[in-house]
């Protein structure tokens, strides 16, 4: 974002779809843990993953070895083959996934952000924003998610994002 780079507001002057930059391998390793979480103490296949989720094959095993690198999958061999999660999937929050594989959601980084004159404020919501994003990725879980509940203040906020005022 820059500060001559026009903001998109929806109809309503406080309705705003503000961009969420999640690349497709940040997309896929979130997915791809998640079954992985879902599927039990028992290895999963990556071909069973890659069914599961539609992600190619081919591109999955990539990201799962990054992920095995980074700490968040081991891999078996033998006759049980397949990845199963490293620590346990409650230990394990979205936030973290997406910073391995993903450095960054916004560029360029706010800090360097500056606005003149009465648009000064702004960098410190956009840092607020930034701040808000860090906070719901850093308290959903993979156990959450692949639990089928989200927690509840993270409910809340869909609920307050999505459904519109009565």
């Amino acid at each position: 974002m820059t500060a001559t780079e026009p903001g998109r507001a929806a109809a309503a002057a406080t309705d705003f779809d503000l961009p969420l930059r999640l690349s497709a391998r940040a997309d896929y390793a979130i997915r791809a843990l998640t079954e992985i979480a879902a599927s039990g103490p028992r290895p999963i296949t990556a071909q069973r993953i890659s069914r599961a989720q539609a992600i190619p094959q081919g591109f999955l095993l990539n990201i799962l070895g990054e992920l095995r690198r980074a700490g968040f999958v081991r891999s078996h061999r033998g006759a049980s083959p397949g990845y199963e999660l490293a620590r346990p999937a409650a230990r394990i929050t979205i936030g973290e996934i997406i910073a391995v594989i993903q450095r960054d959601l916004s560029r360029p980084a706010i800090e360097e952000v500056t606005y003149p004159g009465a648009a000064g404020p702004l960098r410190d919501m956009w840092l607020a924003v930034r701040s808000s994003l860090s906070s719901v990725l850093g308290s959903v879980t993979l156990a959450d998610v692949a639990g089928g509940e989200l927690p509840p203040a993270i409910q809340a906020l869909a609920r307050q994002t999505y459904l519109p005022d009565s």
